[in-house]
């Protein structure tokens, strides 16, 4: 096992580096760096992307006109223009900037903001509590929840329980969360029936002068409709995958020998099929709060006015932030490729039968 292990470790270099070319790679041909966008907010037009899908006829002519390579400096000093190229490093060549990077990047040394006046990684640690919420807290749920229904709907499977059970996951599954969490936003966070949560933050602003458990029970409330949202998609997927898992081990032999035995119910479900039909199950949990955590968060994270990595992202995307797009990649892309180790040691943790070793010879 030390050697897969080790062999998956190296691999994530190689990996890591490969997405970060690509990604650099595309940024070389989209229209709108940094430095548009500042010549656009000095030009007063708000956004680069004003100027690329609309605007006069007589300003994208003046504009293509002038000899500068950016999109409306005309009119800015040559020397103002090579100065901002300078504190960007965008006066060396592209293999150089994207050499550096990496290298400060292998060092844990992300840099700052363009336009935060703030490092990369304390910008991730600021943003990263709400991020940690809903995917910890939602991840947590969809297990507490969808395990039990799942054990529920595999023993009375063909039942009316298991089929109404189905329908209503059906429904959760095909509602996406962005609209599930408007609802619970119209309906129980001031919208135009009752005003039971709050809606915006992950605390009070009296949450310093509160008890301990005043504290906890504000941090509940702040938190308990984005992460309900949050938690919809993932809980019907893990219900179904956990009752499926159940029905495929009740039908093999080894169950049917162990009821011959004279063993309950209840110890061959839970002494012997529950240990293999949670394998998948329990070994997934890594990938699904990672999933949760990263990619899950945006539009919950817009709609409940939560300042977290979803919304840093995405505005890091627009303004062409490219520390904070850069650094956040190669961050989450190490951690997601080190989950995905964690991950196959849970499965042989769970049952130590598996072998990722031999099964490569």
């Amino acid at each position: 096992m030390g050697a897969y292990i080790l062999r998956r470790l190296l691999l994530v270099i190689p990996t890591l580096i490969g997405i970060m070319i690509v990604n650099f790679a595309l940024t070389q041909f989209v229209p709108g760096g940094p430095i548009e966008q500042i010549i656009a907010n000095l030009e007063g037009q708000g956004d680069v992307f004003e100027g690329f899908s609309g605007g006069s006829n007589d300003s994208q002519l003046e504009s293509l006109s002038s000899d500068s390579k950016y999109e409306g400096a005309r009119g800015l000093p040559p020397e103002f223009i090579a100065k901002l190229e300078k504190e960007f490093g965008f006066d060396k060549p592209p293999l150089e900037r994207f050499l550096n990077m990496m290298w400060n990047y292998l060092r844990f040394d992300f840099g700052e903001s363009y336009f935060r006046s703030i490092g990369v990684l304390d910008l991730v640690l600021e943003k990263m509590p709400v991020s940690i919420t809903l995917g910890l807290w939602s991840t947590i749920i969809a297990y507490i929840v969808s395990i039990p229904l799942g054990i529920r709907k595999a023993i009375r499977d063909g039942s009316s329980f298991d089929t109404w059970t189905s329908a209503l996951i059906i429904v959760a599954y095909a509602i996406p969360g962005f609209l599930f969490a408007i609802v619970l936003l119209v309906l129980f966070a001031g919208g135009s029936y009752y005003q039971w949560f709050p809606l915006r933050g992950l605390t009070s602003d009296n949450f310093d002068d509160l008890s301990a458990v005043g504290k906890v029970l504000d941090y509940l409330w702040h938190i308990a409709l984005p992460v309900t949202a949050s938690t919809i998609a993932a809980f019907a997927t893990l219900t179904l995958l956990t009752k499926n898992s159940f029905l495929d081990e009740i039908k093999k032999q080894y169950v049917v020998t162990a009821k011959a035995k004279g063993l309950s119910e209840g110890r061959v479900l839970y002494g012997h099929v529950f240990r293999n039909a949670m394998l998948i199950v329990i070994a997934g949990f890594p990938s699904l709060f990672l999933g949760i955590f990263l990619s899950g968060s945006l539009i919950i994270e817009t709609i409940f006015s939560l300042d977290g990595l979803g919304r840093l992202a995405f505005e890091a995307t627009v303004a062409r932030d490219y520390p904070v797009v850069f650094g956040t990649l190669y961050f989450f892309g190490l951690i997601g490729l080190i989950v995905g180790i964690l991950s196959d040691l849970m499965y042989v943790f769970i049952d130590p039968r598996i072998d990722f070793e031999s099964r490569e010879t």
